[in-house]
């Protein structure tokens, strides 16, 4: 078959051992896939020319990583919210201190990753220290974090077997010899159009499954990392997790077409789709905040609070929408009470909500920027 051969073991289940890339046949770039290629490209190139153009940038994308470490591992079944993060990044006490340091490993993973291929090409050897990153500490720290697997995994519901699994991966010699033949690909210089092979990437190491546990947050992962690396990026402002997350089911079953059918196109122009309407999503999220920003500026101006340290709290809470009262104090070197006074005239502007109701330790929320980008997850 085009896409690979099954395999019995010895244990008579099959195991699935996918043909090396690029697909033989190659991919057919035509009709509705050449459209929407170029429909995605054009739509990354907006979604970078925004990046130029954003003032805050770095805080936004800040956030936009939060977004994605959370819906991420929300789709491994972690229990975590906004919120939590900004308490645990806090030192705040969290009663699912478990699944947040899932969230917090994965931005760990990603900015580690990005921080990297600045100076590191994509490789094993990255693939591996991202690895360890994610599982660090958290579940899954018990399956060998950074190395590949030594024995057998499988696909499917909890408390499957190999005989009962939706999917059986190469056993670890044969995904050993895949990944390096997957990291051969990640190099060649190849006409096939850049978010194609980025396409081909993402399926083919959810297929090798080369790890015991964290593969899908990896695979997902290596999206961002690969766009990055071959500069169709220059922020990483693309994340396609919520698209996978709303159509979860589309996105196994059409994995598993490429596994049954050798059909990669259907898969490609799936991931095409995800690439436009991800980035239609990112960019309209990002002129809705650069508005809320205009807007509040325009609140302070009316209400004749347009001080310096007013639009510097302003352009703070950006990066820091989760703060207290002792936060502000230190941040801008005033004292408490001019700290108070002041998020007491945001809160009256219905910029900033108390969060919390205690008369001490008061938490203040910039509630309609996190609203914006908290939608999904």
């Amino acid at each position: 078959m085009r896409s690979g051969r099954y395999i019995t073991q010895p244990n008579q289940y099959k195991a699935f051992i996918p043909t090396n890339l690029p697909p033989m046949p190659p991919i057919q770039i035509e009709g509705e896939m050449q459209c929407l290629l170029t429909e995605a490209n054009i739509a990354i190139g907006k979604l970078d020319t925004m990046g130029y153009l954003a003032p805050n940038l770095n805080h936004i994308i800040a956030m936009y990583v939060r977004k994605e470490a959370l819906l991420s591992s929300q789709i491994e079944g972690t229990q975590a919210s906004f919120e939590d993060i900004f308490e645990y990044e806090n030192q705040i006490p969290v009663k699912n201190a478990n699944d947040v340091e899932e969230v917090v490993n994965y931005i760990k993973a990603l900015n580690h990753g990005m921080q990297r291929l600045n100076n590191f090409p994509m490789s094993l050897r990255l693939i591996k220290e991202i690895h360890t990153l994610l599982l660090e500490g958290v579940r899954g720290t018990d399956k060998t974090p950074g190395e590949f697997k030594k024995s057998q995994n499988w696909i499917g519901p909890a408390g499957s077997t190999p005989s009962t699994a939706s999917f059986i991966p190469p056993p670890p010699k044969e995904a050993i010899a895949a990944m390096g033949e997957l990291e051969l690909f990640l190099h060649k210089n190849s006409d096939i159009p850049l978010l194609i092979s980025c396409a081909l990437i993402h399926y083919q190491f959810e297929t090798i499954h080369p790890f015991l546990d964290g593969n899908g947050r990896l695979g997902r992962l290596l999206i961002t990392f690969y766009l990055y690396w071959k500069k169709a990026l220059q922020y990483p402002t693309l994340y396609l997790s919520y698209y996978f997350k709303i159509h979860r089911q589309e996105y196994y079953d059409r994995l598993n077409l490429v596994r049954t059918k050798g059909d990669y196109e259907q898969w490609i122009s799936f991931f095409l789709k995800g690439i436009i309407w991800t980035c239609d999503s990112a960019l309209q999220t990002i002129k809705t905040v650069l508005q809320l920003q205009e807007t509040h500026k325009k609140r302070l101006i009316t209400a004749k609070l347009s001080t310096s340290y007013a639009i510097a709290l302003l352009d703070y809470l950006f990066e820091k929408p989760h703060l207290s009262i002792k936060d502000t104090a230190i941040q801008f070197k005033i004292s408490y009470q001019s700290a108070k006074s002041l998020m007491h005239q945001f809160v009256s502007l219905n910029i900033l909500k108390e969060i919390t109701g205690k008369r001490r330790d008061k938490r203040y929320s910039y509630w309609e920027y996190l609203d914006l980008l908290s939608e999904g997850t």
